[in-house]
């Protein structure tokens, strides 16, 4: 059935019969020996055909298990809540609403001058405001670049530095849209179980000993368990990805101006190539989609590369509302109160759960708080849904297998909402 003398022909033949459906997903290829013994061809060929198929993401390499047709991306879950529910929806992972910052009152601070093809790609007002306020996460001198959001970021810096296929460590259980993007890009995840204190060292270490190529980590407020790295545990992560000083290290700090926990430095001075990512959805809003990335020279030029291919810069216009919000006395002193409130959720949330005997939960930072459960979520969170609350199943968020919990958003709770929702969740885990 497959046929070619070279390596392109035989590619080109395989990528035939998948797309024609005489492949099967999932079904296994034969082995190079065989293939290159039944075509005649160098065992070296067939093993180049085999390399571009996994590259374009056709087929996948199981190492000794041979080589399989890649299975059909299926849908994954995605982050947001659900407008049309009737319940209190605290699946949603929004910031509080009435805490983000009155745009229009600085709609008037906006340049209005047309910004052009050529222009410089990041305002030098913001660019000055964002490298004063990132010193701390530069292990060393670096660029400072801005990107559509988190995720943009950090898909444009796995691209630029690695090839579809590649092993990138992340944190087990994951942010919804990192599983995603990696999924999407052709990137192979690499569970690293956590605990309360972040990314947990001997797990990191067998990831990068087996080849992962990068490490994406969440040093404050994880998401989905809100949970930050200790002193402790980042000198561990440290001396750790000292090892491997050719991965790339990318650091998501996107709770980083509402966080109530210490920046803790988890970059070594050995890594070659990092980033640390600061998003604004979380402090401006989710629609002021905007990220600075504070990275080393060579991987700042990289993503640069990639930047100029599409739209070059994110736009003049959400700079300038990012630098009116940020550099704005009141504001600033908005953000102070928003922080104190933030923490104040986790804590008023874990103590109602405590006080009903619940005592699983750890309060965290950040929007979400976990409730670990020993089994799979969906009946506690079916008995919360007919108590009249909507909460964020666990199961979605796990890498490299269903982790069991719910992820509460705690942004639009009162002090009455906090009491009622503990001891609803005390009768839904004691019906």
């Amino acid at each position: 059935m497959i046929a070619g003398k070279s390596a392109n022909e035989i590619f080109d033949s395989i990528r035939q019969h998948i797309t024609s459906g005489k492949l099967a997903k999932g079904e296994t290829l034969p082995s190079v020996r065989e293939l290159a013994a039944l075509l005649g061809v160098n065992r070296n060929t067939v093993a180049s055909a085999y390399k571009r198929l996994v590259i374009s993401g056709l087929a996948q390499s199981l190492g000794r298990n041979g080589t399989v047709v890649k299975e059909a991306l299926r849908p994954v879950a995605l982050e947001g809540g659900c407008p049309h529910t009737p319940l209190a929806d605290l699946s949603s992972g929004n910031p509080a609403a009435d805490r983000l910052p009155d745009l229009n009152h600085y709609l008037s601070h906006i340049n209005r001058t047309p910004r052009l093809y050529g222009d410089a790609p990041v305002s030098p007002s913001l660019q000055h405001w964002a490298r004063d306020w990132m010193q701390e996460a530069m292990p060393a001198a670096g660029e400072i670049d801005l990107t559509s959001g988190a995720i943009d970021a950090i898909e444009r810096l796995l691209c630029a530095h690695l090839l579809p296929g590649d092993s990138v460590a992340v944190e087990d259980p994951c942010f919804l849209s990192s599983i995603s993007m990696l999924r999407y890009s052709g990137f192979n995840a690499s569970s690293v179980t956590i605990d309360s204190e972040g990314m947990q060292p001997e797990m990191l270490e067998q990831a990068l000993s087996k080849g992962a190529r990068a490490v994406i980590l969440t040093p404050r407020a994880h998401n989905p368990t809100g949970y930050s790295l200790s002193e402790a545990r980042a000198a561990a992560l440290r001396q750790v990805i000292s090892r491997y000083p050719q991965v790339l290290v990318i650091v998501d700090d996107h709770f980083a101006l509402l966080s109530s926990q210490t920046w803790y430095p988890v970059i070594p001075p050995q890594t070659l190539h990092w980033a640390v990512v600061r998003s604004m959805s979380k402090t401006l809003g989710p629609d002021i989609r905007l990220a600075f990335v504070a990275s080393d020279s060579a991987t700042s030029a990289k993503l640069r590369l990639r930047l100029n291919s599409g739209s070059q810069w994110v736009s003049h216009l959400l700079q300038d509302l990012a630098y009116a919000c940020l550099t704005d006395e009141n504001y600033q002193q908005a953000l102070a109160q928003t922080r104190r409130f933030y923490a104040s959720q986790q804590q008023q949330m874990a103590q109602a759960l405590h006080t009903q005997g619940v005592d699983a939960v750890i309060p965290g930072d950040g929007l979400n708080l976990w409730l670990p459960l020993t089994t799979a979520s969906h009946t506690t969170a079916f008995a919360l849904a007919k108590l009249g609350w909507l909460v964020r199943e666990g199961e979605a968020f796990g890498v490299s297998e269903a982790a069991h919990g719910l992820r509460i958003t705690l942004s639009t709770l009162n002090d009455t909402d906090i009491t009622q929702l503990a001891a609803d969740i005390k009768r839904a885990l004691n019906p």
